[in-house]
């Protein structure tokens, strides 16, 4: 069969709500909308809504011979990052800066806050490594490997099983780094995200936080990206990358997937504004869990480096910015203050409306207004 002969697929899998819209084989258009959770129904949004398309019952393969492709976007990085729900992560840095992320650059986002709130760090345990290479390459002092490995392995079995390596200058002298993640390897642990890799430019703090975020959501990112291509195995899998482009499963990291499912959205609200004649624009884009607005003046609007819920991520990304308030915003009362968010009741149980025994949200409020 050639592509034309089969189906496609673009699915926005939110923290609430996923969408499908496919085209057929003839080429007309379908959609379909499901809750992202719904375990008595179904393991997964997409692929149930793929088989509900293809009238195929729940559980039953997929047949990979009559799909073309299935690109996606998703927050499932944003919103792990949002309601800090990734992996437990281990941060291996140079002797003397173990809080070095912790001091960050130091700015103040409310000037005259006399009690400045940090953002809660995503990293959970701090390893030392006793080096030092200088900013020409110069060793100073060779990493001490033996005392690391013992390190390393109390907090492997204490458990965490994601490690983010990040050497002073290792973005341009990496060998400590990769002799590193060769030991945390043999040891076991199963997500090691070095700074080399993931972001090889100068600044320690920022080159260190979208390490931390990389080793924090990959492990997540990963585990969906398995299920879905077991179930559709020989499937062409795409995602929507953070800067507006698409990534084959294979190279799609959690640094590159902080923005997926809100990059989706100003895409196409371009394309959309364009075919009205409009190129200057305002996007809002509200969903269970989360809130993003951008800003369109004739081209996409980019950056280099952004500050998302506290963490500085240094890749290249649309200018969105996104809130942890949604629909599905849990509203809380502290004893002195209501609060909206930035937990979220999700699909499951969802908002107190969806009769799940879930918890009283923004949805509820607008149920009862």
């Amino acid at each position: 069969m050639n592509n034309e002969d089969k189906w496609q697929f673009w699915i926005d899998r939110g923290g609430t709500f996923t969408d499908i819209v496919a085209q057929s084989p003839v080429g007309d258009i379908q959609a379909r909308k499901l809750l992202s959770e719904n375990p008595e129904q179904y393991d997964d949004a997409a692929l149930q809504g793929i088989r509900n398309l293809l009238n195929i019952s729940t559980g039953d393969p997929i047949p990979a011979d009559k799909i073309a492709a299935v690109k996606m976007g998703t927050t499932v990085a944003t919103n792990a990052l949002l309601e800090r729900k990734g992996d437990r992560t281990l941060l291996v840095i140079t002797k003397g800066f173990r809080d070095a992320l912790r001091v960050g650059y130091q700015n103040r986002p409310d000037l005259f806050a006399l009690d400045v709130k940090l953002a809660e760090l995503l990293y959970e345990k701090v390893v030392e490594v006793d080096e030092r290479i200088d900013s020409q390459g110069n060793i100073l002092k060779a990493p001490d490997l033996s005392a690391l490995k013992s390190q390393l392995e109390e907090h492997f079995t204490s458990g965490i099983h994601a490690v983010a390596v990040v050497i002073m200058h290792g973005y341009r002298y990496p060998d400590t780094e990769l002799k590193i993640a060769e030991l945390a390897r043999k040891i076991g642990f199963t997500q090691i995200s070095l700074s080399h890799q993931t972001s090889p430019l100068m600044k320690l703090v920022s080159r260190g936080d979208t390490t931390v975020v990389d080793a924090y959501l990959s492990p997540i990112l990963n585990r969906y990206m398995d299920q879905m291509q077991k179930a559709m195995k020989g499937v062409p899998l795409y995602f929507m990358q953070s800067g507006g482009g698409l990534s084959s499963a294979a190279y799609f990291k959690g640094k590159d997937a902080i923005l997926s499912g809100p990059a989706g959205g100003i895409v196409g609200a371009v394309k959309v504004a364009a075919q009205a004649g409009l190129d200057k624009l305002i996007g809002f884009d509200m969903g269970g869990t989360s809130t993003d607005v951008a800003h369109y003046n004739g081209e996409y609007e980019r950056s280099g480096e952004t500050l998302l819920a506290g963490v500085h991520i240094k890749v290249p990304m649309m200018n969105i910015h996104t809130v942890a308030a949604g629909g599905g915003s849990i509203l809380s009362f502290d004893g002195s203050r209501f609060q909206v968010g930035p937990d979220s009741a999700g699909a499951n149980p969802g908002p107190a409306g969806y009769g799940r025994g879930g918890p009283l949200t923004v949805t509820d409020c607008n149920i009862l207004l």
